[in-house]
Parts: structure tokens; sequence; C-alpha cells
């Protein structure tokens, strides 16, 4: 199982991630959003905000649920998304990444994997 400080990089590098794509093409397919990330085995979440600028900082959060996009994924699995070791669509056709949001929303992200 990874630890804390491990999530907390791998969040980090999905954000420089999204940081290097094109301002363009983030723009067309980005609306703004806020995104949480519970890490279930590890018992903590983190949130976001998504706008055309790209990601912030993932941050502590003691409410999951309350963002408009809602991630799920224990700590290995997370830890193997931020590194290309794990494809994201087949994360979440396998139920080892959870995704709560609308379909709107889902096709947007799609968009930008």
């Amino acid at each position: 199982m990874a630890n804390e400080e491990e999530c907390r990089a791998a969040l980090d590098r999905i954000a420089e991630r999204l940081a290097a794509v094109d301002a363009d093409r983030l723009a067309e397919h980005v609306v703004e959003r806020t995104i949480s990330c519970r890490i279930p085995d590890l018992r903590v979440a983190y949130a976001s905000r998504l706008h055309a600028g790209g990601l912030d900082p993932f941050e502590p959060t003691g409410d999951a649920g309350g963002a408009q996009v809602r991630l799920t994924v224990n700590s290995d699995d997370l830890v193997a998304l931020a590194a290309d070791e794990m494809n994201p669509a087949k994360a979440w056709a396998t139920g080892r990444l959870k995704i709560d949001a609308s379909i709107f929303d889902l096709l947007r992200l799609r968009k930008l994997l």
C-alpha cells in the first residue's frame, strides 16, 4: 500500500501533466469544476479546482462528497495511474477507479486523457 506522501506526489504529477496540455486545447474542453480524490485505504481525501488555466494544487479535505467531480481510487492504483503504469479508462472499466460526475464532465475529461 502506498503512503500518503506518495499519493500527494502522484496527485502533483497529475496536475503537472494537465499543466503541460496546450492552453487552447485545455480551454476548449475544460469547464470550471471542483474535483475531489478520495483514497479509501488511507482514509484521506484531497480537493482541487479545475479551470481553463489548469488544476489548482490538491489540498486535504474533510468533505470529498461536495465536489462536482469525485474520484475514488486506492493508493497503489493512484500511484500507478500517475506513473502511466495503469490506463485510466481500463482502471475505470474494471472498477479500480470510480468517477462520480455528470456525463458531460466525463466526456470532457475523456478528451483530455
